[in-house]
């Protein structure tokens, strides 16, 4: 099973990646963590796009396709894998589908997780974090039990992310629609493109996806 998994930052990719991993004994490839782990490994490519990225470069499309080339060759993605993060334009789109035909695979369907902008910002700027063990909390969804008082370690002191701010959500959110949109209708044309509503909670999300795959 290949399939691409897309939607906007904060919409439960990362969560529901992990839901089918273990179901469907696949593997989740996201761009950015093959990334850093090329640089930390020290490999040709990993030298390569961390000197790119060093002068505030992207990492052009033909290292990010090798990349995704020699990781899905590996034992682990024998039975198939999740792709997150990647296509974002439809010239990635295409050459993905280049380096498929190349290896005689086939895409088996694109997912987009559908959100509303608004609800999405709430659910973002929402966000907080216990500084001592992690464990994730929300100002309308998710409180501890004893206000200020973290649930799992008993810790007082929370965080939130500087770019959980409305502006910069709703920035991100902007961008995602401006470079997804064509991606989208590249894979809606083939018929590869299926959508699931990622407002539900999150086990209903997880029963449309698989209802989805099979």
């Amino acid at each position: 099973m290949k399939i691409i998994l897309i939607g906007p930052p904060g919409a439960g990719k990362g969560t529901q990646a992990k839901r089918l991993e273990e179901k469907y004994k696949i593997v989740q490839l996201s761009t950015g963590d093959m990334l850093r782990a090329e640089v930390a490994a020290g490999s040709e490519l990993g030298t390569q796009a961390k000197a790119i990225m060093e002068k505030g470069g992207l990492v052009p499309d033909d290292l990010i396709i090798g990349m995704i080339s020699g990781r899905i060759d590996q034992a682990d993605c024998a039975n198939g894998f999740i792709l997150d993060g990647f296509p974002r334009t439809v010239p990635q789109a295409e050459a993905l589908d280049d380096m498929f035909q190349a290896k005689g695979m086939e895409l088996d369907g694109v997912i987009e997780v559908v959100v509303d902008d608004d609800a999405m910002v709430a659910r973002i700027t929402g966000r907080f974090t216990c500084a001592k063990c992690g464990a994730g909390y929300h100002d309308t969804f998710q409180r501890p039990r004893q206000e200020g008082v973290c649930d799992n370690c008993g810790g007082s002191e929370f965080t939130r992310r500087a770019d959980d701010n409305e502006q910069t959500v709703r920035e991100r959110l902007k961008a995602y629609h401006d470079q997804t949109a064509p991606i989208t209708g590249y894979y809606g044309q083939r018929g590869l493109l299926k959508t699931v509503d990622g407002m539900a909670s999150i086990d209903e999300v997880t029963k449309q996806l698989t209802d989805i795959l099979g």
